[in-house]
């Protein structure tokens, strides 16, 4: 997917978040969005998934040199964040299954696969509410890494990983996103630190 800002601005009442901001995110790329906390990394990332509108300028979205309509981006995206919640009375199996209503599986691999690289296994029929919280965010890296579309949004993906599950995150990285444009919002090198590109939100207010 290639994602186009043209003088794109976002305002809260009088204050703007970020404004004039023209870039251009060609498919495959890789990208990192920094910024102080607070400062609307997660803001801009809700604009590139056309879940927030703007107040000035313009974004467009392609897919095969295509335009893609702002209310069908979220087809051709998935995405981990801190505000987006899990269904807690599934268990992760139902959860993944109910995802996969929506967005298809990477082609060649299983729920039950998926369950077992992120380490979830033993817990597979566990309500997600008995979950800890690194468990719960685990489940979240898997329903976004694990979907068959072109863009991967990740904001701030590490939160509530230990030691292990950051290394889980990095072998998820490796092995599950070649080929995907992934954006990734943090200020945490450890998270981005693969992307060859970044673009501070500092520079843009």
């Amino acid at each position: 997917m290639t994602i186009k800002l043209t003088n794109a601005g976002k305002r809260f009442n009088r204050d703007w978040i970020f404004k004039q901001l023209s870039t251009e995110i060609f498919p495959g790329n890789t990208v990192a969005i920094t910024g102080a906390n607070g400062s609307g990394k997660s803001t801009l990332l809700q604009v590139i998934s056309g879940n927030m509108a703007i107040n000035e300028g313009k974004v467009e979205w392609q897919v095969d040199e295509k335009l893609v309509d702002e209310e069908k981006v979220h087809q051709h995206l998935s995405i981990a964040a801190p505000y987006l919640e899990v269904i807690e009375e599934m268990t992760a199996t139902e959860f993944l299954q109910f995802h996969h209503q929506f967005k298809k599986l990477i082609p060649g691999i299983s729920i039950e696969e998926i369950l077992q690289i992120i380490g979830l296994q033993q817990a597979a029929h566990k309500q997600i509410r008995y979950y800890s919280s690194g468990m719960k965010q685990r489940v979240k890296l898997a329903q976004a890494f694990f979907s068959d579309v072109p863009l991967l949004l990740l904001d701030e993906p590490c939160t509530n990983l230990d030691a292990t599950g950051i290394a889980l995150y990095h072998k998820l990285v490796e092995d599950y996103t070649k080929g995907k444009t992934v954006i990734v919002s943090s200020n945490d090198e450890v998270e981005y630190a693969f992307c060859k590109r970044t673009l501070s939100i500092m520079d843009y207010k």
